[in-house]
């Protein structure tokens, strides 16, 4: 019961509350157990009574044959009458505040869920998270949350109150006579196995339908990013189709459960209901024969009622509970999950003017070496230009830098310590990233820009995108700094969010900028603008700059050049360009013709 366990995790910290709340719903259990105990007693002793009868040494004769007024008269009446107002009128406050209280815990723990789902999502490192897709993700920090807490708040909730009223109800029973419960013990043994076989089942149709909404919200999810590519290509009817069938099979799933529950709800309301036929009939033997009174009657009937739809309650319950394993179960596997990239507990903290060096670093992903034996060393303020075609290892050198990837082997030293032993935030603090893969909030341009310090100065975000030279095109946006961008940057061009992005990296102002083909969608021009104001601006600082074109690194202190993972050239620009290697066979085919051509060197996948 691994899950079970793992969830009481985060609904301990409301036990007193829910324990609270499961005392008022035992007083509103036994004030509505009470009630039937007053309608016999107003039948018995009130409108059936008998004068000649002889007094029964029970609970009924004491309570109704002085302690409320003697039989057959108005006071006895008015008595009961007040007793049963006052219980009904405790019941409802007893079940205000238990439902208040209970619902309020469940709503807390989903809350602590959401919140704990989100937290790792943001912790874990790229390489774990692609073991789930968007689908996968977006049901569990969802529908699970919110399916996984139900077991705690309602469904525990459910299993007391339907356990209380059984106790309680046989006992009465059994107060009665024993007889009354002879056919419900019989029919138990095979109502119990009807619903393990029940239970089984329906846990394997909730695991299907689970995996099936996790299909459709990623087709969803795709169709949402990727807009403007299926009408492009026109592909809306094959999206549609594909929609469809996740769709057909959502139902499909759902209506083999709903089948599954009819077929076994059928069996269960049968033999509730030969359990409830054969005790009234047992019942009124006993009356007809004297043992009861008319009024014992129908309060051992309503008793009965009472055990068939606790009884019901505890299969529907039981039965729901499977759906909210399926969920935890999915929800401690996210939660628990352990990061390809550990944090470290220590407190240590990196300079404010760190040198950096790789020594031997290699890194392999999968089956697939992506670095080999890298040899680096940046001492504060250098500037290093990174080069190569694609998938040569350029991005993946910079995100070894950060930690977004440990290394296989060797080591990334920050101040002569490996980048390991740093607490990943302080690490991190210390690089400004321009990813390739531009990513925009759905804001307004000032708060992507002061995204790293949301409560800077407006002359910051101002200077920021003064040196990313975006200030122009932001001034002529409908709202300024204030114009909503859309969904990952939708309105605006690949060079503007390029801009918005290098000005969101200056803002940090961390201490080594990192641009990994950040100028890529820019013309020439304005990237020459662009690097040579980062280039006053952080005269001082590390920069580290991938890029495809060689216009891009010309002015760094050293290029290297990367092939398959490895550095096959490294130099200044003029040295590289005089040895003839790769590097001036670049530059050679760039600048051949007075421009720039691109055609070869695309963006990387790492």
């Amino acid at each position: 019961m691994g899950v079970v366990k793992f969830g009481f995790g985060y609904w301990k910290k409301y036990l007193p509350l829910s324990l609270l709340a499961k005392i008022f719903s035992f007083l509103a259990i036994l004030c509505d157990l009470a009630l039937p105990l007053l309608d016999a007693g107003i039948i018995d002793y009130i409108l059936a009574y008998d004068p000649a009868a002889p007094a029964e040494d029970g609970f009924l004769d004491f309570l109704f044959r002085g302690a409320l007024g003697n039989p057959g008269t108005w006071t006895l009446f008015g008595n009961i009458a007040l007793v049963f107002g006052a219980v009904f009128l405790c019941r409802v406050l007893f079940l205000y505040l238990k439902n208040v209280l209970f619902q309020w815990c469940g709503l807390r723990m989903e809350c602590d869920l959401r919140a704990a789902t989100y937290r790792k999502l943001l912790s874990l490192d790229g390489e774990t998270l692609a073991k789930y897709n968007v689908g996968e993700l977006l049901t569990t920090m969802n529908r699970d949350t919110i399916i996984l807490k139900e077991m705690y708040s309602r469904i525990s909730m459910n299993l007391f109150d339907s356990l209380c009223v059984l106790v309680f109800s046989v006992v009465m029973l059994a107060r009665f006579d024993l007889r009354l419960l002879i056919l419900p013990l019989a029919l138990a043994p095979f109502y119990a196995a009807f619903l393990v076989r029940y239970l089984t089942l329906s846990r394997r149709h909730f695991r299907a339908i689970r995996e099936g909404y996790s299909a459709i919200n990623l087709t969803v999810q795709e169709n949402i990013d990727a807009v403007r590519i299926v009408r492009s290509f026109a592909g809306e009817e094959t999206e549609l189709k594909k929609f469809d069938r996740d769709n057909r099979n959502i139902f499909r799933l759902q209506t083999e459960e709903v089948k599954l529950t009819a077929k076994y709800e059928s069996i269960f309301t049968g033999f509730q209901q030969a359990a409830y036929v054969g005790t009234v009939i047992v019942t009124v033997f006993l009356v007809l024969s004297g043992s009861f009174q008319i009024g014992v009657l129908t309060a051992a009937t309503t008793y009965v009622a009472k055990i068939v739809s606790h009884i019901t309650q505890l299969s529907r319950s039981f039965f729901m509970m499977q759906n909210q394993l399926v969920s935890g179960g999915r929800l401690k596997r996210f939660l628990t999950e352990e990061g390809a990239v550990p944090d470290a507990p220590s407190a240590l903290l990196p300079s404010k003017e760190p040198h950096i060096a790789l020594r031997s670093v290699s890194l392999t992903i999968g089956e697939k070496s992506i670095l080999k034996n890298i040899d680096l060393d940046l001492p504060y303020g250098k500037k290093l230009g990174v080069m190569g075609g694609t998938g040569s290892g350029k991005s993946a050198l910079l995100k070894v830098l950060c930690r977004t990837f440990d290394v296989t082997s060797g080591a990334v030293l920050l101040d002569g310590r490996d980048v390991r032993e740093y607490p990943l935030e302080a690490l991190r603090s210390e690089f400004s990233y321009v990813f390739q893969d531009v990513f925009l909030f759905s804001n307004s341009v000032d708060a992507n820009i002061a995204f790293s310090r949301p409560d800077c100065a407006e002359e910051v975000v101002l200077g920021a995108a003064e040196t990313a030279q975006a200030a122009r095109f932001i001034e002529k946006l409908s709202e300024g700094y204030e114009t909503i961008v859309g969904e990952r940057g939708i309105g605006l061009s690949g060079g503007q969010k390029q801009r918005v992005s290098i000005a969101r990296a200056l803002v940090k102002g961390a201490p080594v900028l990192v641009l990994d083909d950040a100028s890529s969608a820019l013309d020439m021009a304005t990237e020459r603008r662009v690097l040579s104001a980062i280039g006053e601006l952080c005269a001082r600082n590390t920069v580290v700059i991938s890029a495809h074109r060689v216009s891009s690194v010309m002015d760094c202190d050293e290029i290297v050049f990367l092939r398959d993972g490895e550095i096959v050239e490294r130099g200044t620009a003029q040295e590289l360009i005089a040895r003839g290697g790769a590097f001036a066979a670049v530059w050679r085919l760039q600048t051949s013709d007075g421009q720039l051509d691109d055609s070869s060197y695309g963006k990387e996948e790492l």
